[in-house]
């Protein structure tokens, strides 16, 4: 089958009954780039666009089975990781990505909602940064996010934040994009660190207004964009606009 042979993302991740964020909006993105997808549903949440009611987790088995699955029925040229909700299914998705270590995997480190909510467990932190986190190609935080990975208070200034990012590349992490979105001010700069090599930054004007999703969008759009050949510097920047074009024109 033809379809067989068309690069595919595959989206690990949790539902939203919304639309807003999850599986949903990364589908939507990976696919307005013309890439398709298959999926390993980590979680089935309950939720409208302001608050999560409920959340049943998938078995960490099922998710790696899932994951298997999709590998063998396509031609996987890119990994985007989401929602995982508890420690088993971070050690799950990490020993599937063992398996296939030319796959380049962008992680999201969902941490928590946009209403507060903690999607990850507190226990499955260090996990993430031991066992998952040097497996992936790139790693997207926000300020937020990158803190509690890092162990640390929230950055004041981006030279904190480049601290903070540092310690996490000497732990084996092969890139992070360091998401300026929770900061303030005019201008919203994201900083894409890698080993050895001077900070890209990547600066847009700040919109007023928001879009639910951004960071789920953000790194399947560098996914997407990895599975049709780009670079990781190439396929960011594209990634970014993208996602900046959609807050500009759809926002929710």
């Amino acid at each position: 089958m033809a379809l067989r042979r068309e690069p595919h993302v595959l989206v690990v991740g949790g539902s939203d009954s919304s639309g807003g964020a999850g599986i949903a909006r990364d589908i939507e993105t990976i696919a307005s780039i013309g890439v398709r997808t298959c999926l390993a549903v980590t979680a089935l949440t309950v939720q409208t666009h302001d608050a999560i009611m409920e959340i049943s987790h998938s078995s960490p088995s099922l998710v790696a089975d899932q994951m298997r699955a999709a590998l063998q029925a396509n031609k996987v040229a890119a990994i985007k990781i989401g929602m995982l909700s508890t420690a088993e299914i971070v050690v799950a998705v990490a020993g599937v990505l063992r398996e296939n270590p030319r796959i380049p995997a962008v992680l999201d480190p969902v941490l928590a909602s946009t209403s507060g909510r903690a999607l990850l467990e507190a226990s499955a932190i260090p996990m993430m940064k031991q066992d998952l986190m040097p497996l992936c190609r790139i790693v997207t935080p926000n300020l937020i996010e990158l803190a509690l990975l890092a162990g640390s208070e929230l950055a004041v200034d981006e030279v904190g934040a480049l601290q903070q990012g540092q310690q996490l590349l000497a732990a084996g992490v092969q890139a992070l994009l360091i998401k300026g979105g929770h900061a303030s001010g005019p201008r919203s700069t994201d900083v894409l660190v890698c080993p050895n090599q001077e900070p890209v930054r990547l600066d847009n004007r700040r919109l007023a207004r928001t879009m639910r999703g951004t960071g789920c969008a953000l790194a399947s759009a560098i996914a997407a964009y990895l599975a049709i050949g780009g670079s990781i510097e190439k396929a960011v920047r594209q990634a970014k606009l993208l996602v900046f074009e959609k807050i500009w024109k759809h926002p929710i």
